[in-house]
């Protein structure tokens, strides 16, 4: 089974881009995220019959055997496909634009700095000679469109035009595309950017004027992109941040909206676990609140991108370690009374292992509790170097989702750094 999938909040470039790998894989299904971007919806809602698609929770991943990726290039923003990730012998074809460099590993397809990732799908088949119909032209002008602003934002590039102008040959319909590229805005998101503008600080970082704002969500509202950036007109700000906080799902949503030749928002987000453009990007942060994200904003900014501190003056050391041969119920008892949700094993300074009691909890049986931990304890164990910034560490928690990095230096356990750690740095309490 081959499938074809693109990034969560789906945008226009990401519809088109899905639907012109379809052309080039013609096996392939198209599996479209469950998060779609309101003005995509829309036009779904009329265009659905032509454009069938499945969903990431319908997909037998056990009979994958390639994977086409379309307009993203990291794992995480892909929605339901983890079990993919680690795949040896899954073929991973990718097509993107993005310029950062990402974890998805691809044998085949093409990544180039253009405003848009169908230009590169439309370019290749434009070469094959490929049937295009002009609803087809229409969606395909309209990803590159979107993502470009209309051939205006600064990551334009002359193959954009070109495969724009190869799209209106083919009848590419541009009343349509007006009606669909033309953002929703209901009393929803006038209550939001109302709030927005309440809570707003104008302030100026490193000769940017720079805004930053916080609303609290109740329940999924799509388009709030477009609200940032009418922020960041209304204040005539070089950048806005939109850090919206929803309690439900305790997550901070962060939307970056720049102007031309002003900040890469796109290397703010990085370190978040986000991504995007320079002028357009966004991250998903669970378990932190907008004040600590705000903060570390503002140091990545005041350092020129660059923290000062390195995790070896954060982290916290002596480390309390179990031995890989201590039973689970020793273990289990110990990490009761010291309150701590988990440890690091070792064997002398050396790193084996880590265990959780919420890996002791499932563990009944007599002869599991009296068992060795090293049994049961986790191998593949994510770690980090005292010498690596804070930002980096940020990025690693968020990425694998754990709240604890062991520090290691040349396979010895010197320190660890927890989630709490790095949130008091950023609150400046440390």
């Amino acid at each position: 089974m081959e499938i074809i999938t693109t990034h969560k909040n789906v945008d226009f470039d990401a519809l088109a881009s899905v639907v012109a790998a379809k052309h080039l894989y013609p096996k392939a299904h198209i599996v479209i995220p469950r998060s779609i971007n309101a003005n995509v919806r829309s036009f779904l809602s009329i265009h659905k019959d032509l454009f069938p698609f499945m969903s990431p929770l319908g997909v037998p991943q056990d009979e994958v055997s390639r994977l086409i990726v379309v307009d993203a290039n990291r794992w995480e923003r892909l929605d339901g496909l983890d079990a993919l990730m680690n795949r040896s012998d899954l073929g991973v074809h990718l097509w993107d634009h993005h310029p950062d460099i990402g974890d998805i590993h691809a044998v085949a397809g093409r990544q180039a700095l253009v405003g848009s990732a169908a230009t590169l799908l439309v370019q290749e088949l434009e070469q094959r000679g490929a049937a295009i119909d002009p609803i087809q032209a229409t969606l395909f002008l309209a990803g590159i469109y979107e993502d470009t602003g209309h051939l205006t934002f600064p990551c334009t590039r002359a193959t954009d035009a070109r495969a724009a102008a190869f799209l209106l040959e083919v009848q590419a319909d541009l009343n349509v595309i007006q009606t669909a590229l033309r953002p929703g805005y209901g009393p929803e998101h006038k209550e939001i950017l109302a709030h927005l503008l309440e809570t707003a600080q104008r302030v100026t970082l490193n000769g940017h004027v720079v805004c930053f704002a916080k609303a609290d969500l109740k329940g999924h509202v799509s388009g709030l992109a477009s609200v940032v950036a009418m922020l960041r007109d209304v204040l005539s700000a070089d950048a806005a941040f939109g850090l919206f906080w929803d309690g439900r799902r305790r997550q901070s949503i962060v939307i970056a909206r720049s102007g031309p030749d002003s900040m890469d928002v796109a290397a703010l987000m990085k370190p978040l676990g986000g991504g995007g453009r320079p002028e357009a990007a966004s991250a998903l942060v669970k378990g932190t609140r907008p004040e600590g994200i705000e903060n570390w904003i503002r140091e990545l900014m005041a350092q020129n991108g660059h923290a000062s501190m390195p995790i070896f003056d954060l982290m916290s050391f002596p480390v309390f370690t179990v031995g890989p041969d201590e039973t689970v119920d020793a273990v289990h008892s110990q990490l009761k009374e010291r309150g701590h949700t988990g440890a690091p094993v070792t064997e002398g300074e050396k790193l084996v292992g880590v265990i959780s009691v919420r890996d002791l909890v499932k563990l009944e049986r007599p002869t599991q509790r009296s068992a060795p931990v090293k049994a049961f304890m986790k191998r593949d164990v994510i770690t980090i170097d005292p010498q690596a910034t804070i930002p980096a560490a940020l990025r690693l928690m968020v990425k694998h989702d754990i709240g604890r990095l062991p520090v290691v230096d040349n396979g010895r356990l010197v320190g660890i750094v927890t989630r709490s750690d790095l949130m008091l740095y950023y609150y400046n309490l440390v």
